[in-house]
C-alpha cells in the first residue's frame, strides 16, 4: 500500500487546521468519507476533497504538501507517521502522544508544545515557545524527542517537564526557562538568559557561557559518567549529537544557585 497523501490544490489563502489528518482519525475510514472530512478553514467548515488531491490508501502512513499556514499537524496523534512535504504551520504536533512526525521544511510557533511522546523531527528552522506550555499552563513538554536541524526560536522548552529537544543550529533567548525537568542539546549559540526560573533539567550546550545568567555558578571540569550514555541513546536518530566527536564526557559543568531563581544544571562540552 502507498502512503495517503494530500496534496494542496492551490496555495493556502487562510489558516488551515489540518489536527483531523492523522492516522487515529484516518484508519478505517472509506475513501468518500476522507474526502468529505470536514477541515476549519479560516472562519468556515470545509472538506478535505476541495482543497487536497487526495491518493493512496495506507492511513497508517499520511503525508500532507506543506504550507505555512498549515497548523495544528499531528494534533493528539499517538500512532503511525505524518510527513508535511515543505513548511508547517503553528501547533505543529501539539500534545502528541506516539508515533512519528517529520516536516521537510520549517514550522511556526509553539512546535511540539506540550508534547506526551513520540518523535518530531523538523529539517528547517522552528519558531519561538518549541516544546513549551501554552499560555495559562504551566506543563510544558513532559515526554517525546524533538529533532531540529535548524535553529530555533525564544523560550525554547518554556515549563518543560521531561523528554529530550536536540537543536543542531542555534537558540534564542530564555532557553529552558521554567524547566522543571528533561534536557535540551543546543550545537549553536544561545540568546540571553539562557535557565531563567530553572528548577531541575539538564542544558547541554556547544557553544559560549556569555548568556548565561549570574544564578549559575562554575563548578569546575567534570567527567560525567551519564553523558556518552545519554548521547548513545541518539545514535539511532541520526543526528550530529550522535557523532564521536559529541560523544565528549568532559564538560563545564554551572549549577544553579539554590538561593535565587535558577537551580538546575548547565553543561558546556569541554
Amino acid at each position: 500500500m502507498t502512503a495517503l497523501t494530500f496534496t494542496l490544490k492551490s496555495p493556502l489563502q487562510q489558516r488551515l487546521d489540518v489536527s483531523p489528518l492523522v492516522p487515529d482519525v484516518l484508519l478505517g475510514k472509506s475513501e468518500k468519507e476522507i474526502a468529505l472530512l470536514p477541515l476549519q478553514y479560516g472562519n468556515r467548515r470545509i472538506a478535505a476533497a476541495e482543497l487536497f488531491d487526495i491518493e493512496g490508501s495506507d492511513a497508517e502512513s499520511v503525508c500532507i504538501s506543506g504550507s505555512p499556514k498549515l497548523d495544528f499537524a499531528g494534533r493528539a496523534m499517538t500512532r503511525g507517521a505524518l510527513k508535511i512535504e515543505g513548511d508547517a504551520g503553528a501547533y505543529l504536533g501539539m500534545q502528541m502522544k506516539g508515533g512519528r512526525l517529520c516536516v521537510s521544511g520549517s514550522a511556526g510557533l509553539y512546535a511540539a508544545c506540550e508534547l506526551k511522546g513520540g518523535l518530531v523531527e523538523i529539517a528547517g528552522d522552528t519558531g519561538d515557545l518549541l516544546g513549551a506550555a501554552l499560555p495559562g499552563n504551566k506543563k510544558g513538554m513532559s515526554e517525546g524527542i524533538v529533532i531540529v536541524r535548524g535553529s530555533a526560536g525564544d523560550r525554547v522548552g518554556d515549563h518543560m517537564r521531561r523528554g529530550s529537544i536536540l537543536i543542531e543550529g542555534r537558540a534564542g533567548a530564555y532557553l529552558g526557562a521554567r524547566m522543571t525537568a528533561g534536557t535540551i542539546a543546543v550545537r549553536g549559540d544561545i540568546g540571553p538568559c539562557a535557565g531563567y526560573a530553572m528548577k531541575r533539567g539538564t542544558l547541554l550546550l556547544y557553544g559560549s557561557s556569555s548568556a548565561i545568567g549570574a544564578t549559575f555558578n562554575d563548578c569546575g571540569l567534570h567527567t560525567l559518567g551519564f553523558l556518552p550514555l545519554l548521547l548513545k541513546g541518539y545514535e539511532g536518530l541520526n543526528t550530529c549529537f550522535s557523532d564521536p566527536q559529541a560523544r565528549c564526557a568532559r564538560v563545564r559543568r554551572l549549577a544553579g544557585d539554590l538561593s535565587v531563581q535558577g537551580k538546575g544544571e548547565i553543561l558546556l562540552v569541554a
